[in-house]
C-alpha cells in the first residue's frame, strides 16, 4: 500500500453512531465472560458522544472500523472509548487513533493525556503502559475495578 493507511480518520457525524455502536459490540464483546458484566463501551449512548464529545471514526470502504471518544473533564484530557473492530485489531488503526488523541490533546492546550481499562482487560493495560500510560489510580466499583492510567505529552 505504499505507506497510505488503509483507512481514512475522520471526525463523526450523527449518522454514524450506530455503527459505532456495532463496532464497540464487537471489540468489547469477548471480554464478557472474563468481567461477568457488558463492558461500559458497549452500552455507550454514541449520538450524545457525537453531540458533546469528540468522536472520531475510522473507515475502510465507508465501514467503521474503529472509533475513539475524547472528552475533556475535571481530571484533563480523556481517551474515554476506543474500539477497534476484531478483524482490524493489530493493523495499526488503534494506534493511529491514539496518536490523533495525543495530537488533539496538544492542540488543545494539555500537557498529559489519560484513560482508564478494567483491571481485568490486561492486554489493553500492557498495550497502553508499553506506549507510555502509567497507572496512577484504580477505583473499585460493586462490579468492577477501574485502573487510570495517564501519559504526558511532549510540546
Amino acid at each position: 500500500m505504499s505507506g497510505v493507511a488503509p483507512w481514512v480518520l475522520r471526525r463523526a457525524e450523527a449518522s454514524d453512531a450506530a455503527s459505532i455502536t456495532t463496532c464497540a459490540v464487537e471489540a468489547f464483546r469477548h471480554y464478557i465472560p472474563r468481567l461477568g458484566l457488558m463492558p461500559t463501551p458497549m452500552t455507550k449512548d454514541y449520538g450524545a458522544a457525537i453531540a458533546n464529545a469528540q468522536v472520531w471514526v475510522a473507515t475502510q470502504q465507508d465501514e467503521v472500523v474503529a472509533a475513539l471518544v475524547l472528552d475533556i473533564i475535571d481530571e484533563g484530557f480523556l481517551v474515554d472509548v476506543i474500539a477497534v473492530r476484531p478483524a482490524h485489531q493489530g493493523t495499526g488503526v488503534g494506534r493511529a487513533l491514539l496518536e490523533l488523541a495525543e495530537r488533539e490533546a496538544l492542540r488543545q492546550g494539555h500537557d498529559s493525556i489519560y484513560l482508564f481499562t478494567n483491571e481485568k482487560m490486561t492486554e489493553n493495560r500492557a498495550l497502553y503502559e508499553r506506549i507510555g500510560y502509567v497507572e496512577y489510580k484504580r477505583l473499585a466499583f460493586a462490579e468492577r475495578t477501574r485502573v487510570f492510567l495517564r501519559k504526558p505529552l511532549k510540546k
